[in-house]
């Protein structure tokens, strides 16, 4: 298996839950992150090396990332593994699999890429690579079956992590701060290149809040050590030190849930953040070649998954020179003052949460057990 990010490690620890069961004395290796290893899965390099995104900011660790890719094929074809599952990093994983399904070597791969947003010519790609896809969108069942693709809905992991109602209460019990006041939740990204760009940005709109409202509270989750530590350089390089923000490690579910609202990078987090029934602002700013060449590349006006899903702009999107502190201050407020928008907002959210709802241990370890026994007939 190889996961490319935090992400990608969840995703692949709930497929896992579901597998070693019925594998307890696989050997089960790649790259993954912590969570995968509480199923004994091994990783054979750190993670943190394929968590990098954007076109340039990729080609500056591209022979890094090609050694490794070499390597672990390699690896694999001398091995010979019952499967191999790419979990998301298409870029890394779908060159990999069209090797080792063309060597003989049953390929699955886990969460589809984002043909249904942008560069849809990867469907032939993915025809010569995947033996057999898991989608955790419902509507993208009918993409593959259509491309005579196999493919198993397995519903989206998150759904079932997250609860249908959060506990506030408990939640700020835990972070220590005011069951009564407003708390924004500020997730500026999990990669350091996502920070690079973001960070200040976010943090300077957390100081154009606080004159509005002085006592606001402002938790910041960061998915590991050098990431906080990379944060905090950031912000005291722009002089802001004197914000007052709460750090978290790790910990951004209960961010989420003790949170009024939220300024939220587009990804992953945005459709956590929806899991979580919260009122949100999404926004991002990348290198700005990687964005001329990928807002050419779009055919969906959304970019947020929440707004993908509800195919319509629930939520605010600020991208690239859109996204200034001045315009997220003015979004995140107008989400914690519009009291009707928050309970439509919920309503949605929560139709959201039952739609993507299923049992994901099960589906996704069955599809790779039936790939598995069909491979071996």
């Amino acid at each position: 298996m190889v996961a490319g990010e935090s992400s990608g490690d969840l995703l692949a620890s709930r497929l896992l839950s579901g597998l070693r069961p019925q594998l307890p004395l696989a050997r089960m290796h790649g790259i993954g992150g912590p969570k995968m290893a509480e199923y004994g899965f091994v990783s054979d390099w750190p993670m943190e090396k394929l968590s990098v995104r954007g076109l340039f900011e990729v080609l500056a660790h591209y022979r890094e990332i090609k050694n490794i890719q070499n390597s672990l094929r390699a690896g694999l074809v001398a091995e010979r593994p019952a499967v191999f599952i790419g979990v998301d990093a298409p870029d890394f994983n779908l060159g990999l699999e069209a090797d080792l399904k063309h060597a003989g070597i049953p390929t699955m791969h886990f969460i589809s890429p984002s043909i249904w947003a942008w560069r849809g010519g990867r469907i032939k790609k993915i025809e010569r690579a995947v033996s057999h896809m898991l989608v955790v969108f419902p509507f993208e069942e009918a993409i593959y079956r259509k491309a005579g693709i196999p493919v198993t809905y397995v519903g989206h992991p998150l759904a079932e992590v997250i609860p249908m109602v959060p506990d506030v209460a408990a939640a700020r019990i835990q972070l220590g701060l005011p069951v009564d006041g407003s708390v924004v939740a500020i997730l500026p990204g999990s990669r350091m290149s996502e920070l690079k760009y973001n960070a200040v940005a976010f943090v300077e709109t957390a100081r154009l809040l606080l004159l509005r409202e002085p006592g606001m509270r402002f938790v910041v989750p960061m998915a590991g050590e050098n990431l906080s530590r990379y944060f905090h350089e950031l912000i005291a390089a722009a002089e802001l030190r004197d914000v007052p923000i709460q750090v978290l490690q790790g910990q951004s579910h209960v961010a989420m849930a003790a949170a009024d609202a939220v300024l939220v990078a587009s990804g992953t987090a945005s459709l956590e953040v929806a899991l979580f029934k919260k009122p949100m602002v999404i926004a991002y700013k990348m290198l700005r070649a990687s964005w001329e060449i990928m807002r050419h590349m779009g055919y969906q006006p959304w970019v947020g998954l929440p707004n993908i899903l509800a195919q319509e702009f629930i939520v605010p999107e600020l991208l690239q020179q859109a996204a200034t502190p001045q315009a997220m201050a003015d979004a995140l407020w107008t989400q914690l003052n519009d009291h009707a928008g928050r309970a439509t907002l919920t309503e949605r959210f929560t139709q959201m949460h039952h739609a993507l709802l299923r049992d994901t241990a099960r589906e996704s370890a069955n599809a790779v057990m039936n790939l598995i026994n069909r491979a071996h007939q």
